[in-house]
């Protein structure tokens, strides 16, 4: 498959540093020769690509954010986003086992852990040496969070955790877990070894989406951990929607990868696919669904970009993050779903990747906060009235 190419309509190239653009256009280019070629096999199979899990290390795309000092980047928040964006080019899939791994297991050891907790686990899981997973999500509590069921009981110097997890990407395949459960109802946050006596991780088979990706329940039965286990910095359930926030920030640029994708390899295509002797995108109907797409894209973009600006200066908040993620995910997916069809026949074979990209979006809407529930969000911050108490 070709090299990506790149929709500019605005020149937002011009917004970006040296640096930034050298991060992407790097980690653009392994998506392309290293990546690509096989996740068309690991689709059709339902498995991730663990044998590139050091490459990924290797570029620094595990907790890019993470300071050097714990064997991370130390780049700033735009970078990151130009890197999710280019990994979700890839897949979906791709973007979520990194983003998991950066936002979700190794930013809240940064910002909630001990510095016990720091220098033990931040280095291993920038090096790719160590993978983690994050349990928040049960069978009955999704989009309510407060109403979870597991829990951590004190057993002396230990703490003892029973409980369910669901729909946990990374969790066959990881050495530890963030788990959060409650302890005399407190929603507390745990690091707790898969290797555990009494956890199991089995995966959710049978997708059509998110295929190049493990899914899994956490299954926690009377597994026992340290008090050094917890993480102290934190208490309630902000500590677990603060890293959704982190999660969230890096889908709405993940996204707009999966768009550029479709968009890219759609237009070569209508470009080229003659139709009673000139080329499909000579018409008018097709002209006009690029002109939609292309201005969803770049406003997009725009938010994106403002969005980690505003990040980088300390300034976002976590309703901007769900302005973003919300739009930028459903602009994808519309995009997605317009391209499979102008692709026609050819939009529904592995061999195309927007195919792909539309089936993997249909999860991407649905975690890290629904569409529904980010509009609700929105709707508080601009009227001041919560709808969902």
């Amino acid at each position: 498959m070709s090299a990506f190419t790149q929709l500019d309509y605005l020149e937002l190239d011009d917004q970006y540093s040296e640096e930034e653009l050298m991060v992407r256009d790097t980690v653009r280019s392994w998506i392309s020769e290293r990546f690509l070629p096989v996740v068309m096999e690991h689709f059709e199979k339902g498995t991730f690509p663990m044998e590139l899990v050091p490459e990924l290390a290797d570029l620094g795309v595990f907790g890019p954010t993470t300071p050097e000092e714990y064997g991370g980047a130390g780049m700033n928040s735009v970078a990151y986003g130009l890197i999710c964006q280019e990994l979700e080019r890839g897949d979906s899939g791709l973007r979520s086992f990194c983003s998991v791994q950066g936002s979700l297991v190794m930013w809240p050891i940064h910002a909630y852990g001990s510095e016990e907790q720091k220098r033990e686990y931040l280095p291993k899981l920038a090096s790719g040496e160590m993978i983690g997973c994050f349990g928040l999500t049960e069978p009955d509590f999704g989009s309510n969070p407060g109403g979870m069921l597991t829990t951590a009981k004190r057993d002396g110097a230990d703490y003892i955790i029973n409980g369910r997890k669901m729909w946990i990407t990374n969790g066959s395949v990881s050495d530890i877990a963030i788990v959060w459960a409650k302890v005399d109802g407190v929603v507390r946050g745990f690091i707790v070894p898969s290797k555990s006596d009494g956890f199991s991780a089995p995966d959710h088979n049978h997708k059509w989406s998110l295929r190049a990706s493990y899914t899994s329940e956490l299954v926690l039965e009377d597994v026992r951990v340290p008090e050094s286990a917890m993480l102290p910095g934190v208490q309630g359930l902000r500590g677990p929607l603060s890293c959704l926030t982190q999660a969230r920030y890096g889908i709405a640029w993940g996204a707009l990868g999966a768009a550029y994708a479709c968009f890219d390899e759609t237009l070569g295509y209508q470009k080229e696919r003659i139709v009673f002797d000139k080329p499909i995108a000579a018409y008018q109907i097709p002209q006009q669904k690029f002109a939609n797409m292309a201005t969803d894209i770049t406003c997009g973009h725009l938010l994106a970009l403002r969005l980690g600006r505003l990040k980088d200066e300390g300034r976002f908040t976590p309703a901007q993050v769900s302005m973003a993620k919300r739009n930028n995910v459903a602009l994808a997916l519309d995009v997605s779903r317009t391209c499979r069809d102008m692709l026609g026949a050819n939009g529904v074979t592995l061999e195309y990747q927007t195919g792909r990209h539309m089936l993997n979006l249909e999860s991407v809407v649905t975690y890290e906060g629904t569409h529904d529930i980010h509009t609700l969000a929105i709707g508080n911050e601009v009227t001041g009235i919560p709808a969902y108490r």
